[in-house]
């Protein structure tokens, strides 16, 4: 009745109706009539909005001063923007001065909010929980491979929250995640192009645009053929295009990212997975952050290093070298030149001895860090700083954020890390490749250049055929984490116009070209691909890696190359640049409003 006194009369028009905790303790509990009276008739107290940015709404006279919000900020995000000022009947949350809530994590206060104090500014006013479907899914916007519910009505994405998975993003996802789902309707291609005589894309009917691509196919032999693997491509369509270039003796699939080839390279999976695990990080007492940026290259593995650091009975000591940002939790910058890393390798360096007698120390490679030129004989450094730790039995040190959903499928697959020469390609097939890491300058003057993909972005630019495939909330396809733990996303809506699942595609382009694959459905191409990796199919569970002992060895075996000066920077170092990093959120408007907002904001 107390919360209720000052609460306005806002139900019917409020984002949280439906949802509301309040409306379920007086549905549970309340009764018919207030037994309040306002002897001044001073009426119900109204407090101003508060402006802190383009994702969340705040309705500040619903507020019941619970200060979820504000502990959420304290403790989880490390941000301490939200706060309470004033006492008693004048008591308000906010930030004090106006400003943006600067935090990769801020939409997680609409979930804890209990009330419709803070609700989402891009959903607001357009659904009502009763009228959407809840399809439980994986999210794709990083490698952490967040457990999501994408809520649908009518075909469309209306919002996107969080599904509880202690092992990976505990009740918590990224802005990125929740709100980036607009960029699902904007920029798609919904029905097949191909290039005409004057260089001019022109849309064209399936049939058309197969039958002249499969005349293409037929006209190239062996490894004038190659793919590229882009941020989204799941393993169903990994394994398909893996089959389908083997037919026409190919070797020449490829991923965007880069991995070093020195020692074990790509061949065994302890040396580019996350082994201690994501919630492993919980028992560490000792991190080494190189040429990485978690916060914003994995948002959900930087919580866990500050839950860490915050509620572990140890002193947690966090290293880093590379740029010295603010990674909400305290950090030592060691520097950010691979001599530092030599110096820690040599035992030159003060951290050398805090890493020698750490009982749980992690060792944490960001990706960005292994498509350098120099990554070989870094990624010998850090095999030899790894080495010489002392850990419990049973304890992984070595780890790599990866930044893109599709990279450990397409390594557990087969595919070789990075852009490789493709001065004799002539057919060369793009899925979903849109780092703009491909230009035409690179390729040989006959290439043929295939894009398979949702978004019209960098890869459907250079493109000579332009094939529209589903986006992961359109599909059921398989993903593996950074830690190499499959999931499966859960088909929420169709793909647009005539858009198709990517694997279908290739099906139909492989009987076309009379390279026809063995499967016809999509029970029997996992049934298939687990004879290459049956980790694939068991989906939820962690497939850890071994042979570290080994790839530690064949490391030492290699010959030491020279180091560039270069500093280990990583490529997303402010908020403003975590918001569009890939082909969906580029075409996301709320995203944009993200970028412009920490411009304006301070």
């Amino acid at each position: 009745e107390f919360l209720l006194m000052n609460h306005p009369l806002d139900c019917p028009i409020c984002d949280q109706g439906g949802e509301c905790d309040l409306q379920d303790q007086s549905m549970a509990f309340g009764g018919d009539r207030s037994r309040f009276e306002d002897m001044g008739h001073d009426g119900k107290r109204a407090v101003a909005n508060k402006n802190i940015g383009p994702l969340v709404k705040t309705i500040m006279t619903r507020c019941i001063h619970c200060t979820r919000c504000v502990r959420f900020g304290n403790e989880v995000a490390g941000v301490e923007d939200l706060g309470t000022s004033g006492r008693g009947g004048v008591m308000e949350i906010g930030t004090y001065v106006e400003k943006m809530f600067k935090s990769e994590l801020s939409g997680n206060v609409i979930d804890l909010c209990p009330v419709g104090a803070l609700t989402s500014k891009p959903y607001a006013f357009t659904a009502r929980p009763w009228e959407l479907r809840r399809t439980e899914s994986i999210d794709v916007m990083d490698a952490v491979g967040c457990n999501i519910v994408v809520q649908t009505r009518g075909g469309e994405v209306m919002r996107v929250i969080p599904a509880e998975n202690e092992d990976i993003n505990e009740e918590w996802i990224s802005d990125k995640t929740r709100f980036a789902y607009d960029g699902l309707k904007r920029q798609r291609i919904t029905e097949p192009f191909v290039k005409g005589s004057d260089g001019v894309l022109r849309p064209d009917i399936w049939e058309n645009a197969l039958v002249a691509l499969a005349r293409v196919m037929n006209t190239r032999v062996g490894n004038e053929i190659a793919a590229i693997s882009g941020d989204f491509t799941d393993a169903e369509t990994l394994f398909s295009f893996r089959q389908l270039l083997h037919k026409c003796d190919s070797e020449m699939l490829m991923t965007e990212d880069s991995f070093p080839m020195m020692g074990s390279g790509a061949d065994l999976r302890s040396s580019y997975l996350f082994n201690t695990t994501i919630a492993g990080l919980e028992d560490s007492d000792l991190v080494l952050l190189i040429g990485t940026n978690p916060r914003f290259e994995a948002p959900l593995i930087n919580t866990r290093i500050r839950k860490t650091w915050r509620t572990s009975p140890v002193d947690l000591k966090v290293g880093v070298v590379g740029a010295d940002t603010d990674l909400t939790y305290p950090t030592t910058h060691l520097g950010d030149s691979p001599a530092t890393l030599v110096d820690i390798a040599n035992g030159f360096h003060p951290f050398s001895q805090d890493l020698k007698a750490a009982k749980r120390p992690v060792v944490m490679v960001g990706s960005s860090l292994l498509n350098r030129a120099d990554s070989a004989p870094l990624s010998q450094i850090i095999s030899k700083i790894v080495s010489q730790t002392n850990p419990d039995p049973g304890w992984n040190v070595m780890n790599v954020i990866h930044r893109n959903a599709s990279q450990v499928a397409a390594l557990d697959l087969g595919y070789k890390p990075g852009v490789q020469d493709l001065s004799n390609v002539k057919l060369l097939f793009l899925l979903g490749s849109d780092t703009g890491k491909v230009t035409r300058e690179q390729l040989h003057p006959d290439c043929v250049v295939v894009y398979i993909g949702s978004h019209g972005d960098n890869g459907a630019s250079i493109a000579d055929v332009v094939l529209p495939g589903a986006a992961y909330t359109e599909k059921a396809a398989t993903y593996v984490n950074t830690e190499g733990r499959a999931q499966r996303t859960t088909k929420a809506a169709n793909p647009p116009g005539l858009a198709r699942e990517d694997w279908k595609i290739v099906r139909a382009l492989s009987e076309i070209a009379d390279f026809t694959l063995s499967f016809n459905d999509i029970t029997e191409l996992r049934s298939e691909m687990s004879t290459v990796a049956p980790h694939l199919l068991r989906c939820g569970e962690l497939e850890a890696a071994n042979y570290f002992t080994q790839s530690a060895a064949l490391y030492k075996t290699s010959t030491t190359q020279s180091l560039s000066d270069d500093p280990l920077h990583p490529p997303v170092a402010r908020l403003k640049d975590f918001y569009m990093t890939d082909s969906i959120s580029r075409a996301s408007q709320t995203m944009a409003k993200c970028v412009k907002a920490c411009e304006d904001l301070v």
